[in-house]
């Protein structure tokens, strides 16, 4: 057991939050939690959109601007007698060319420097295989944690993930459990050795374990995303605080569960840097929470950079800068992905589109949760092509039937009516569905485009040539077909973020 005799969280906010229950017992113990999570490398400011911020646009985030919060939250946290503990719910690899470059090790540096105490694995943290995240594990001084991933099987990781991590504060232990999305295996690149338990089952015996050892106050730093964590809330008995992660939402106010034997707090702090969570409570004796208090700080432009963050940041981008001033193309207006994860957007149909014409296939298709970020209207450049791309896939051919095409829409869909990844933007095929039907049946018509720019009904028999991207050729977010019933496939095509910005320029 890890112990920390203080932990060394945020200032007052304009979304500061009434107290959620009045005390109900002495109080013990007063700490603050402070949190973030879906960090996405994005180390300098953003657009709203969650694209690079550009002159002129008003900005927020960024690795310096965090630093300064989290600094000023523990000071504030400090004057209010309460410790503070730092903790991160995941996902904070991938999403600017900072990852593409540095494979982790830059997100290292940055949250040593933070004073992260503790994160959870999310499953982008798996993106670029086992062997990349033990180096991120080996580089930073915090746990990393998840209590439903069994990593025995797996010689780059085995040991070196913890189930939970025990702060103590005077007589007090708070007991942090890390959890991570079973998904995992259909959405990211775990490999074949890792193996993602059932989270509520992980988490009853993390909460068991940790109770029986007596008094404590459990902390679930979750990347399972808000529908799960209000399961979890109300199936597991024991825990007291979910800091929630993946779903990309800014929880606030909290969310309230009644769980089998207490009210259980859900908070999330957006994504990519943008908001800064600090959760205060009052604890007590048998590590119950009294009283529960919420204040959410959005990190925007009139907040200082701190100066060493901000040195760390332009020394680790210093590298990156001639390819990402490279102007690709123009657009007439700014293209968000907000969306995309439910519904056709523009931005996941142009990135079809140059994957189709790229390999001339007669069908583009894209999974909506790819597109990570949006495209600036004016100049684009190699930057924002690499943002909205992060994932460095190539473009993969296949020849399917029609019948197999109508089952990956029908996988493409089975997720609504939430957002999902796998939501289909497709070119060269259209299609209408109703998500009031039952899962499997959603699709109500499909077409593809004929050579002379007509419309015909997609034919189950007909062979179609698809372009995809092999991440879904794999059969990656739920898109076995692809993997399994292509009638030819070639994986070797031409990386994704070159033919988007082709695309642009043409």
């Amino acid at each position: 057991m890890l112990r920390r005799r203080s932990l060394p969280l945020l200032l007052s906010s304009p979304l500061a939050a009434p107290a959620l229950r009045p005390a109900q017992a002495q109080v013990a113990t007063r700490m603050a939690l402070l949190h973030l999570n879906d960090f996405h490398s994005r180390h300098e400011p953003i657009a709203a959109t969650g694209a690079v911020c550009r002159a002129g646009e008003t900005c927020f985030g960024g690795s310096a601007r965090m630093a300064t919060a989290i600094a000023e939250a523990r000071e504030g946290a400090r004057a209010d007698g309460r410790a503070a503990l730092l903790l991160d719910a995941g996902d904070t690899f991938l999403g600017s060319l900072f990852f593409t470059q540095h494979e982790g090790q830059a997100e290292a540096q940055v949250q040593r420097a933070w004073g992260v105490q503790g994160m959870a694995l999310g499953n982008h943290e798996f993106d670029l295989g086992p062997e990349v995240l033990a180096r991120y594990i080996a580089a930073v001084p915090f746990p990393v944690l998840s209590a439903n991933l069994d990593a025995t099987a797996e010689p780059a990781l085995a040991g070196k993930v913890r189930p939970t991590i025990a702060f103590r504060r005077e007589a007090m232990r708070v007991v942090v459990v890390g959890l991570t999305t079973p998904d995992t295996p259909g959405i990211s690149s775990p490999g074949p050795h890792l193996r993602f338990t059932d989270p509520m089952e992980a988490a009853n015996r993390a909460v068991w374990e940790a109770r029986r050892e007596g008094a404590a106050t459990v902390v679930v730093l979750s990347h399972l995303g808000l529908s799960m964590d209000r399961r979890l809330a109300a199936e597991v008995a024991g825990v007291d605080v979910i800091l929630g992660g993946h779903s990309h939402l800014l929880v606030a106010p909290p969310v309230v569960v009644e769980g089998p034997d207490r009210p259980v707090t859900i908070v999330q702090a957006g994504a990519f840097g943008r908001w800064l969570g600090r959760l205060d409570l009052d604890l007590a004796a048998d590590g119950r929470v009294t009283l529960a208090q919420q204040q959410m700080r959005e990190l925007s432009a009139d907040i200082a950079e701190d100066a060493t963050l901000a040195a760390l940041v332009a020394q680790l981008g210093a590298p990156l800068e001639a390819l990402r001033r490279r102007v690709v193309g123009r657009l007439p207006a700014a293209l968000s992905n907000a969306g995309c994860g439910s519904a056709p957007c523009e931005i996941g149909m142009l990135v079809a589109e140059a994957m189709r014409e790229g390999v001339g296939a007669e069908i583009g298709w894209q999974n909506g949760g790819g597109v990570r970020a949006g495209l600036p209207g004016g100049e684009v450049t190699m930057n924002d092509v690499l943002g909205a791309l992060p994932f460095g896939n190539t473009t993969a051919r296949m020849v399917l039937r029609g019948a197999t095409l109508l089952e990956a829409l029908e996988n493409g869909l089975s997720r609504l009516p939430g957002p999902a990844g796998r939501f289909p933007q497709t070119a060269g095929l259209r299609f209408t569905f109703d998500a009031a039907r039952p899962v499997g049946q959603r699709v109500v018509a499909a077409e593809v485009r004929e050579p002379d720019g007509g419309w015909r009904p997609l034919e189950p028999g007909r062979a179609y040539s698809v372009a995809t991207n092999n991440f879904l050729r794999r059969g990656g977010d739920g898109y076995a077909v692809f993997a399994n019933a292509a009638l030819e496939a070639r994986d070797d095509g031409p990386a994704l973020d070159d033919l988007l910005a082709r695309a642009l320029a043409r």
